[in-house]
């Protein structure tokens, strides 16, 4: 079954999440009609490749084209005039950024996953419910409707300006008539009552003057208090969720409203500023005792200007995290000499930037806080932020072509690279610019979420371990000396981003048994883990008891396991994987003989294993378990191959397969069939291909189980047979005699 048919089948509380992620940017439309095609494509690794990305964007529109000529033959005039659009918005949008598109569609593909993952779970995790708070909800519609009422209240304002600006116009040319005239005339009773009508004029001017600078110090005033309130905890909690989303938790959104919300705020501080200046311009024209503009507009003007370079210090963010595009679900893990991609963006959007801004990176730049080790940054380090690379178009700059250098120390070596060393210090890159606008320069700076620095992939899974328990732990987002005395993590939220590891990185994540097992083996006993907390040496360097390897490394290892050796069965659900040898016997003991289960070797790194349940004649039950196969095994040949075509040999019994049904009682064919490479009976004669003077080869898993063992006595014993050969044997013997032949 695709993901999207997955998708389809949700109750409508995760539909409704689902639909919160599909925009114009990526229609709904063409994730339904081609569902299955888009799922084949390596949208994340084209995300990171713009050669990669063009490919798979040309492709995406001939597909659509395909399906235009389909409903055309079918006149569906409706779905014609929406494929059109697409067609038209893909080649638009698209053509410049093509990568673009590939990050959207791998975001929403993976919170596609996260979602059916949440749905497979029996409760919500802790992080993921603080995330989707409803009061946080509430504040962001707040947010959105004060900075709605404060951009009119502030062009409203400006109509009461222009009123006051018409007034005096007035004011002047009646009182420059007046002056105008004789000495003699200035002493009649009409001009009497002019210059009555003049004061009049003058006290109304000044009633207004004192009323405009009153809306403008509430306008100010109600900046100046969003921004202190809600505005500082929505973009307090856009980094935290960004930051629970970089070690695979919920996608995380908003940036584009808090950017909206951000350029109106600054566009109605401008719009005071002017208003402020036009009051200055009056006040050169004309100016009186008890004048309120000379008194009050200098601490206006002052208080606008601090709003503004406030708001354009928290506006400069980074949209992107650093990350290398060889691993583009390990963000914040950095390999020196390795290009690294990272994103920002200036949440204020004012068309008078574009192009205006130079970003510079450098890395470390305060040296006193972080480690030993030194770095410098090669690559393109200074670019001009513009609205043309992104499809949304914000004002943003993406650094591509970054590479991190180590630099040597006074003594003309490296820095201590020690296994653990090394992956617990913390770096940081920081981006600085200068805004020039209006007669204001505001200097911004911003920094990454602190980088793990390795010199060796193979130091890369204790990064990003190191990764995983910062943002786990933390919300500050510049505390590199974290490590020198790392804090405890609650066990119920560790297990929840581990459930986030799976489904995020291998499509399917965790649900409450599996995580029982996990909580086990962390705590060495069964545990009660809603308010347990776990250190992270017991996470990361203690090795698990008995064992020459750390938690961390055997999770790992699954995880790559998984992905390159079992994905499909694992998405399908029916690799149990965490399950003890006592609870697998306990579930197995009751079923039918012949049902089997499969699990992660607790003993071996990266290794799968199966058991199967049997009855022996006395009646008694006997469980068996083969020695778990590894990532050079699966290799050679895969793993839905080898329970197709596994056999036994019990003492001098015919060869016989004894999985029968997946556990709880799904025929093995029914489970697995989709994923044979081939049928036993459809292999190749010798005409059909090999290598010239040879005839080709197939392994049969075969394993022998004495009288008196329980086990498995060799059960990686590869048998080869040539494809030919058991082509003739099924012509001329029946199954029975042929596994006997081959047990002789």
């Amino acid at each position: 079954m695709s993901q999207w048919s997955q998708v389809q089948q949700l109750e409508i509380k995760f539909l409704e999440q689902v639909d919160q992620f599909y925009d114009d940017n990526f229609p709904m439309e063409i994730r339904h009609l081609l569902a299955q095609w888009i799922e084949s494509q390596d949208w994340e690794a084209a995300a990171n490749n713009e050669a990669m990305a063009m490919i798979l964007l040309q492709n995406l529109i001939i597909q659509v084209d395909d399906q235009l000529d389909r409903v055309s033959q079918e006149k569906n005039l409706l779905l014609i005039h929406n494929l059109k659009r697409i067609r038209k918005l893909l080649q638009g949008k698209y053509h410049g950024n093509p990568m673009h598109i590939a990050v959207i569609i791998s975001n929403c593909l993976r919170e596609e996953r996260r979602i059916l993952a949440a749905a497979s779970m029996p409760v919500q995790g802790p992080l993921e419910k603080s995330l989707q708070n409803s009061v946080v909800s509430e504040r962001q519609r707040n947010v959105e409707h004060k900075v709605s009422a404060i951009k009119n209240s502030a062009q409203m304002t400006d109509q009461d300006v222009k009123y006051l600006e018409d007034l005096q116009e007035e004011f002047d040319f009646r009182y420059k008539t007046i002056q105008s005239l004789e000495q003699n005339d200035k002493n009649s009773a009409l001009i009497k009552q002019e210059m009555l009508a003049l004061q009049a004029m003058l006290n109304t001017l000044d009633y207004k003057r004192k009323e405009v600078l009153s809306k403008i110090g509430r306008v100010i005033h109600e900046i100046d208090m969003l921004m202190s309130n809600m505005l500082t905890e929505e973009l307090l909690d856009w980094k935290r969720r960004q930051q629970i989303a970089c070690i695979g938790g919920p996608l995380h959104g908003g940036l584009d409203q808090l950017q909206n919300c951000f350029t109106l705020l600054a566009e109605s501080l401008f719009q005071v500023r002017r208003q402020l200046e036009k009051l200055d311009e009056l006040l050169t024209r004309l100016t009186y005792d008890g004048d309120p503009i000379p008194v009050q507009r200098p601490q206006l003007l002052e208080k606008v200007n601090f709003l503004l370079y406030n708001l354009f210090r928290n506006s400069f963010v980074v949209e992107r995290q650093p990350c290398m595009p060889t691993h583009p679900q390990r963000p914040m893990v950095l390999k020196t000499l390795i290009q690294f991609t990272v994103k920002l963006r200036l949440l204020i959007k004012l068309p008078e930037l574009n192009y205006q801004i130079r970003v510079k990176a450098t890395i470390d730049k305060n040296v006193s806080t972080v480690s030993n080790r030194r770095f410098v940054l090669c690559g393109t380090h200074v670019k001009a932020m513009n609205m043309d690379e992104s499809a949304n178009g914000s004002l943003s700059v993406e650094f591509r072509h970054l590479q991190p250098k180590e630099m040597k120390t006074s003594a003309g070596s490296k820095g201590n690279e020690g296994p653990h060393m090394v992956t617990e210090e913390l770096h940081s890159i920081s981006f600085e610019t200068q805004v020039c606008l209006y007669g204001l320069t505001i200097n911004l700076e911003t920094s990454s979420l602190p980088v793990v620095m390795i010199s060796n992939v193979s130091q890369l899974p204790n990064a990003w371990a190191s990764i995983i328990w910062y943002n786990l732990s933390t919300n500050d987002p510049q505390n590199l000396s974290f490590f020198n005395n790392p804090p405890a993590a609650t066990l119920s939220q560790l297990l929840e981003v581990l459930s986030w590891q799976f489904s995020s990185y291998v499509g399917r994540g965790l649900n409450s048994e599996q995580l029982s097992m996990l909580a086990e083996k962390l705590m060495g006993q069964p545990v009660s883990y809603n308010d347990y907390q776990l250190s992270w040496a017991k996470f990361c360097k203690e090795h698990l008891p008995g064992k020459s390897f750390t938690f961390w490394v055997w999770l790992e290892a699954i995880l790559d396991l998984i992905k390159k050796h079992i994905l499909p069965l694992w998405i399908d659900g029916y690799v149990m994987g965490f399950v003890s040898k006592e609870k697998e016997r306990i579930l197995l003991k009751d079923k039918t003989p012949g049902t089997f289960l499969l699990r992660f070797s607790e003993s071996n790194l990266g290794g799968i294993t199966f058991t199967w349940v049997d009855q022996l004649e006395n009646g008694d039950v006997t469980f068996h378990s083969v020695e778990p196969y590894n990532k050079g095994r699966l290799s050679a040949l895969p793993f839905a191959d080898i329970l197709r075509d596994y056999k036994v040999i019990m003492a001098d019994n015919v060869p016989e397969n004894p999985l029968k049904y997946l556990y709880p009682d799904i025929p093995k064919d029914k489970a697995f069939g989709k994923h044979y490479s081939c049928q036993p009976n459809e292999v190749s004669k010798p005409s059909d291909g090999g290598v010239k003077g040879y005839v080709p080869s197939v392994f049969i898993p075969v394993s022998k189980i004495l009288n008196d063992s329980t086990e498995p006595h060799s059960p990686s014993d590869l048998l080869p047979m040539s494809p030919s050969v058991y082509a003739v044997l099924r012509e001329h013997l029946s199954p029975t005699a042929i596994e006997t032949a081959v047990s002789a």
